[in-house]
């Protein structure tokens, strides 16, 4: 039996969760509804989708509050998340990003952008058949692992591109644009602060231990880079 993607969807309107529902169906994605934050967190308990869109305003537990206990939890650490809200001002995207959200769709919306920001979350390359090394870091690029130092690294979907990219480009430097294109996986739609979000989340888990050096080089009016700090 061919297995289908499971997508909850987190929305207290009725009208546009039955639309997002009818689209993501026609697509051929199990669709689940629920209309507020704590069921959202009893359903993620009991059975673990492969994605959520969640919305920002919820009664009860709000979309970010879902979001952050999402993402305190081991067993949904990974879960996709795209977050859906009305509020479209630029502190409120980087505050759902950093609260761990891997993307930010802002009301109203058309469902080709949503079901475009769905396909490029959900896509993954085919798994090769060998690991990545950088210094002290291992990626298992067939479970979707990482460490360092022997340190289990608890990366979401968007870190973990981000980090296997370059870990397959070690010393190169890459704009923004260019991580976009590669670790996104999606169109120029995307802002360029994203990356720069997932950027700080990623350094944060890499450098968690404080003796670790950091390895992700910041070049100036260029973009980014995987290498060994210079002397």
């Amino acid at each position: 039996m061919t297995h289908k993607t499971h997508i909850l969807v987190v929305e207290d309107d009725p009208a546009l969760s039955r639309l997002v529902s009818y689209n993501l169906d026609k697509q051929g994605y199990e669709v689940h509804v629920v209309a507020d934050g704590q069921a959202a967190l009893d359903y993620i308990a009991a059975r673990l989708p492969d994605l959520v869109l969640l919305d920002w305003m919820l009664p009860g537990v709000s979309g970010i509050e879902v979001c952050r206990r999402v993402r305190g939890q081991a067993k949904t650490r990974s879960l996709p998340i795209i977050m859906l809200s009305a509020r479209g001002e630029d502190t409120d995207s980087v505050c759902g990003l950093d609260t761990g959200a891997d993307d930010y769709l802002i009301k109203p919306f058309g469902m080709e952008a949503l079901l475009a920001r769905v396909k490029a979350l959900l896509r993954r390359l085919p798994p090769p058949d060998k690991t990545l090394r950088f210094e002290n870091m291992v990626i298992d690029r067939v479970e979707h692992k990482a460490e360092r130092n022997g340190r289990k690294l608890s990366l979401g979907p968007t870190e973990y591109r981000l980090l296997e990219f370059l870990m397959m480009h070690p010393g190169q430097v890459f704009s923004r644009e260019e991580l976009l294109e590669h670790a996104w996986e999606r169109s120029s739609c995307v802002e360029l602060r994203t990356v720069d979000v997932h950027i700080r989340r990623l350094r944060r888990i890499l450098n968690d231990d404080e003796s670790e050096q950091d390895l992700i080089r910041t070049v100036r009016a260029r973009g980014y880079s995987l290498d060994l700090p210079f002397a």
